[in-house]
């Protein structure tokens, strides 16, 4: 009996034993986290609506948290060599992707064969802001509305073309043809600046360009702004018609953006960083920031976002199923 009682005893040591060290080390972790430098990994070019996006939140996060920020941008495959990259890397929160979870999740409909199932393979450690995608044309064009631009895109039947470079506006240009029944040719851009200088010669008729691109483009004069994508407006969009004030229906294509991590991350690194961006969301200059370039600052939990990335996986297989998209 007292046999009993010992390994008894010393199994509930063990036990105790085990959950301790569990405990300390997670909380080693996160006392040691940050260990090394972040790295930033952006899929779009320099310049870029997610280029300055991705260097602008580098800058505050290298300020909150003492730790140098590196930002790499992996182009290519309409962001999908970064979103690959980032996911295979170590999952210890040192490399993150600074992108939109909505066109990440829209690549697993998108494309054939995408090499990541970014629900299982990311966990969105913080939201950033929401904004919409936008339809616009050069600023010398004739077409002054949405209606106008119709008008004229179903006169050039299959001889009009337009120009993409993300998810979200590869789905806004797709929709927009479903529901008006222009028949205008995709002509798919790695970044948007490569572009300007077709539409400006009048080789393409109009874009679907994120609005950090567009705004700043508008402001120098070079493009016009006809409508945005998403279903209610955006304070930081005020002015710009939705695309069903514009007259199509039926388009709610509303664009947030996230950090995401690999998705073994520990929960304690997580947090951190969480923490960390909500810090800067909530400081007036990143409002702001956003403001200037067309979103509206956006705070969630870690769980809340990944739940909305699950849905929004979810969403963007219908999306692209009303916009009868082949993948590619």
């Amino acid at each position: 009996m007292n046999r009993l009682r010992n390994v008894a005893r010393i199994m509930s040591l063990a036990v105790g034993l085990h959950v301790g060290a569990g405990l300390f080390i997670s909380s080693a972790n996160a006392q040691t986290f940050p260990s090394e430098d972040f790295h930033f990994i952006v899929g779009f070019p320099p310049g870029s609506g997610a280029d300055v996006l991705t260097r602008f939140f580098a800058a505050k996060l290298q300020a909150v948290s003492g730790r140098t920020v590196i930002v790499e941008n992996r182009t290519g495959a309409a962001g999908n060599i970064a979103t690959e990259a980032v996911a295979r890397a170590k999952p210890d929160g040192h490399t993150l992707l600074l992108g939109a979870g909505s066109a990440i999740a829209a690549g697993m409909y998108l494309f054939k064969n995408p090499t990541v199932d970014v629900t299982k393979a990311f966990q969105i450690a913080a939201t950033l802001n929401r904004q919409a995608f936008m339809l616009t044309v050069d600023a010398k064009s004739p077409y002054k509305t949405v209606a106008e631009l119709t008008a004229g895109m179903k006169a050039k039947g299959d001889k009009a073309s337009y120009a993409t470079t993300a998810a979200t506006g590869i789905v806004l240009g797709e929709m927009y043809k479903s529901i008006t029944g222009v028949q205008a040719v995709e002509v798919r851009y790695r970044g948007a600046a490569e572009a300007l200088p077709e539409l400006a010669a009048g080789r393409l008729d109009y874009g679907s360009f994120d609005p950090a691109f567009t705004l700043a483009q508008f402001r120098a004069g070079r493009l016009r702004i006809l409508a945005q994508s998403s279903a209610q407006p955006l304070k930081a969009l005020e002015g710009i018609p939705t695309m069903e004030a514009a007259g199509v229906p039926g388009i709610d294509l509303t664009s947030w953006w996230a950090i995401h991590a690999p998705i073994a991350t520990p929960r304690a690194n997580i947090d951190k960083l969480n923490a960390w961006f909500k810090q800067i969301l909530t400081d007036p200059e990143t409002a702001k920031f956003l403001g200037d370039l067309g979103g509206d600052v956006f705070i969630s939990t870690p769980d809340d976002a990944q739940a909305l990335f699950i849905r929004e996986e979810k969403a963007w297989k219908e999306y692209v199923r009303i916009a009868k998209i082949d993948p590619q």
